[in-house]
C-alpha cells in the first residue's frame, strides 16, 4: 500500500504545525481512507473504548504505510481489533451498528472500561497523599519515598497516545479517574512536609503538552520554594518521539528549553525521562537535534520503554534502540512489562520470554547501555525485577528482586516464585516454597487501612 500523501515540511528550516486526528476526523488522513472498510470500523470501535489520538508527524515520518498492518509504529498509535477482547469488541460493534442512543452506549462503554482495571497497582487506594492538615492531593501521587509524582492539570493529553498506555483512563473521560492537580504551592508545601522526597515528577498526559509559561509558572514556585530536600526535577514525557518541534520550532521553543536551562542552573538536576518504544523513533533528523538541544540545557536524557508484543518484541530491537540512545547520549533506564490494565492480553507476554529477550538484548550492547534495568514491573507493593530463572534443587525458578518498593525495606531483597511459562504479571505467580511472598501480610494491612480511610 504505497501512498504519497506527505504535506508537511519536515526539515529544521520548516516550522510544521501540529496537526491532530482523533476518532472525529482521522479518516480525512489519505492512508486511512486507502484501508479497508472493514479495518476503519474496527478503528471505530475500539476507539470507542480505549484513546485515540495521533499527528502529522506521526503519520508522515514515523509510519511505513507499505508495512501496514504490521508497521510496529502503526500497531503503536492506531486502534487494533484485538485490543478489545472478542466479547467486549463485539458488544461495542452492536451498539454502534444498531446506533445505540449516546447516553445508553456511554454507560454500557463505561462498563466495557470498568472491567479493564482503569487504575491498576493501587493508585486510587493507596497512592493519593494528603497534607499534614488532611487535604487530599488528587493530582500528585506518593507511591516511593524519595519520587512525589505530579499530574499538572494542564497536562491530561500528548501530542499523540500510545495504544499501550497504562493511564487510558486519564484519555476518555472517567473524570473519577483522572489526577489532575492546578496548584503547584500545594506540590511545594507537600515536598516540604515530606524532607524524604528527593525527586518530583511531572507526568499526565505529557507535561510538554503545555504551555513553556504555564510549565515555567510551575518549576519557579518549586524553586523559590527553597525546598532543601528537592534535589531532582523529572519530567515524563513522549514529546522527544511524537513531537520533537517541541523544543525546534514551536513558538515557545526557546522558551521551552530556557526553563530547562534555569532548572539546572538552580542547582537541581533535570531528567527528561525519554518514552522510546521502537528504533524508528529515534531515527528522524529532529528527534536529534531536539535530543542536542535539550542536553545543551544541562538536562539529561534517560530512555524507558514497556516490552511490547507487535511492536519491540524481539532482541534486535532494543539492542539497536539502547545503542542509538547511548550514541545519542542518552541513558538506558528502564525495560517494563506491560502492566495489567487497558489491552494488556494484547499487547503484554509471558515473564519468561520477557526476560529471555531483555537478556539477549543486554549481552549484545556495551557496558554503557547496560545502564537499563528490566525486565521489571510496576506492580501493587513496588517495581519488581526479574532477576533470574535458576534451579534450584532441581526445580526452575523465577528469582525476583524489589528494584523500589512501599516499604523502603523490601529493595534489593531477593525472593522467589514457582517458574510458570504462562504468567504474565506478579499476581500470576506462587511463592516457590510454600507460603506466602514475605511482603504480603504488611502490602494487605496497607490495602485494608486505606479502604477503611475511602469508607469514612
Amino acid at each position: 500500500m504505497h501512498i504519497m500523501a506527505q504535506e508537511t515540511v519536515w526539515d529544521e528550516a520548516g516550522s510544521p504545525s501540529l496537526k491532530s486526528y482523533t476518532i472525529s476526523n482521522y479518516k480525512q488522513l489519505p492512508q486511512v481512507q486507502a484501508l479497508s472498510e472493514e479495518v476503519r470500523f474496527e478503528m471505530d470501535v475500539v476507539a470507542s473504548v480505549l484513546p485515540f489520538k495521533t499527528n502529522n508527524y506521526v503519520v508522515e515520518q514515523l509510519i511505513d504505510w507499505d508495512r501496514v498492518p504490521d508497521d510496529p509504529m502503526y500497531v503503536l498509535t492506531f486502534p487494533q481489533k484485538n485490543m478489545l477482547k472478542k466479547r467486549h469488541f463485539d458488544q461495542v460493534a452492536q451498539m454502534i451498528k444498531n446506533e445505540t442512543p449516546k447516553e445508553e452506549m456511554d454507560k454500557k462503554i463505561n462498563d466495557v472500561r470498568m472491567e479493564l482495571n482503569p487504575h491498576p497497582a493501587g493508585q486510587l487506594e493507596l497512592n493519593v497523599p494528603s497534607l499534614k492538615d488532611g487535604t487530599k492531593l488528587y493530582g500528585m501521587q506518593h507511591k516511593y519515598n524519595e519520587t512525589c509524582l505530579f499530574f499538572p492539570s494542564q497536562s491530561q493529553t500528548c501530542h499523540a497516545y500510545c495504544t499501550f498506555c497504562f493511564r487510558w483512563p486519564q484519555f476518555v473521560g472517567m473524570d473519577d479517574m483522572k489526577f489532575a492537580m492546578r496548584e503547584g504551592e500545594q506540590l511545594a508545601q507537600y515536598i516540604g512536609e515530606h524532607p524524604e522526597i528527593s525527586d518530583v515528577l511531572f507526568t499526565g498526559g505529557d507535561p510538554m503538552i503545555m504551555k513553556a509559561k504555564m510549565f515555567r509558572t510551575y518549576v519557579d514556585t518549586l524553586i523559590d520554594a527553597k525546598l532543601p530536600n528537592l534535589t531532582t526535577i523529572r519530567i515524563g514525557t513522549k514529546m522527544l518521539s511524537y513531537w520533537p518541534y517541541k523544543v525546534l520550532s514551536d513558538d515557545d521553543a526557546a522558551e521551552t528549553l530556557d526553563t530547562f536551562r534555569h532548572i539546572s542552573d538552580s542547582g537541581l538536576h533535570l531528567s527528561i525521562m525519554g518514552h522510546f518504544n521502537h528504533p524508528v523513533e529515534l531515527s528522524t533528523d529532529a528527534v536529534k537535534s531536539a535530543i542536542r538541544k535539550i542536553r545543551a540545557t544541562g538536562a539529561q536524557i534517560r530512555t524507558q520503554s514497556p516490552l511490547l508484543s507487535h511492536i519491540n518484541d524481539d532482541a534486535d530491537a532494543w539492542v539497536r534502540m539502547w545503542t542509538q540512545q547511548v550514541r545519542l547520549g542518552c541513558i538506558p533506564y528502564y525495560m517494563f512489562i506491560v502492566r495489567d490494565t487497558g489491552a494488556q492480553h494484547y499487547f503484554g507476554m509471558s515473564l519468561a520470554r520477557a526476560y529471555e529477550i531483555f537478556t539477549s538484548a543486554y549481552r549484545r550492547v556495551s557496558g554503557l547501555a547496560r545502564t537499563v534495568k528490566g525486565p521489571s514491573m510496576s506492580a501493587t507493593p513496588g517495581k519488581v525485577l526479574i532477576n533470574g530463572i535458576p534451579e534450584i534443587g532441581g526445580k526452575k525458578l523465577f528469582s525476583l528482586r524489589f528494584l523500589q518498593g512501599r516499604n523502603p525495606e523490601w529493595v534489593g531483597r531477593p525472593f522467589y516464585a514457582e517458574y510458570d511459562e504462562k504468567a504474565i504479571w506478579l499476581d500470576d505467580l506462587k511463592p516457590a516454597f510454600g507460603g506466602r511472598f514475605f511482603y504480603e501480610e504488611e502490602l494487605e494491612a496497607r490495602y485494608s487501612g486505606a479502604r477503611q480511610l475511602k469508607k469514612d
